[in-house]
């Protein structure tokens, strides 16, 4: 015969598995924090790549949007407080805007004046998110 428990023991229960609920819920935000943290900190700086590997990587991007048969990518996007004014510059367009990038967003513009302005290809740096109505984060796309 199977005893039922009492009212109490049920709630008991129940409180006990929600906790354990909240508790693997939290693990899991922290991890997704530690992991955002770690990404945000590896693209605040420069990458360590050489030009030929860059460029390597460009090449594959670019050659796979024009088998696609298009003329623009986006190639890199990166949270605004990443630029010294938090991408104001680069949402207002404004004349030295570039001067505001850091780490790796700087390193692409960089390479790009090296290496593709030459050969005839364009940058972009734009606002792509504005959730709630403010300045997110920032894409970077290459048009040919």
């Amino acid at each position: 015969m199977q005893t039922l428990p009492s009212a109490k023991d049920q709630r008991a229960k129940i409180a006990q598995v929600e906790g354990e609920k909240a508790s693997a819920i939290a693990k899991a935000h922290a991890a997704a924090e530690a992991e955002k943290r770690a990404f945000l900190d590896r693209i605040a700086r420069p990458s360590g790549l050489t030009d030929e590997q860059i460029l390597e990587k460009a090449a594959h991007i670019i050659n796979r949007a024009v088998d696609n048969g298009l003329t623009s990518v986006q190639v890199f996007r990166f949270p605004n407080h990443l630029c010294t004014d938090d991408g104001r510059a680069i949402d207002q367009a404004e004349p030295g805007w570039e001067r505001t990038l850091t780490g790796i967003p700087k390193e692409i513009y960089e390479f790009w004046e090296r290496q593709l302005r030459p050969r005839g290809y364009h940058i972009k740096y734009e606002i792509v998110d504005r959730a709630g109505g403010l300045r997110g984060d920032v894409g970077v796309f290459l048009s040919w």
